[in-house]
């Protein structure tokens, strides 16, 4: 059964419709730009942004540490060049770079 003890004015019950009208107004405005398309899009692409930062920084906190293991390998802990590391590459990178222009310069001629 209904309880029909409502003791508000008539006055009170317009106020109150309004009130609930005005709160129902908000959320239908808040549901209207949460589901709009640019704002689904806008969401979408901060979402897509946020991964490719992370991605990144761990990409470059990776690139750090190879560089700085790499760098260990050709420096001693004084930061003095370790020849008898660096000697042997440059030789071989020498020796790379000759056989390169040998290949480059029988195709020429």
């Amino acid at each position: 059964m209904a309880d029909t003890s409502d003791t508000r004015t008539p006055a009170q019950i317009e106020a109150d419709i309004r009130r609930r009208r005005e709160v129902l107004a908000e959320t239908l405005d808040e549901i209207g730009v949460r589901v709009h398309p640019k704002t689904i899009v806008g969401d979408a692409k901060a979402k897509v942004v946020s991964n490719i930062d992370q991605t990144l920084g761990r990409a470059y906190v990776e690139v750090n540490k190879v560089v700085s293991d790499v760098k260990a390998q050709f420096v001693d802990e004084e930061g003095a060049p370790r020849l008898e590391r660096i000697v042997p590459v440059a030789v071989v990178a020498v020796g790379l770079v000759g056989l390169l222009a040998l290949g480059t310069r029988r195709r020429r001629g």
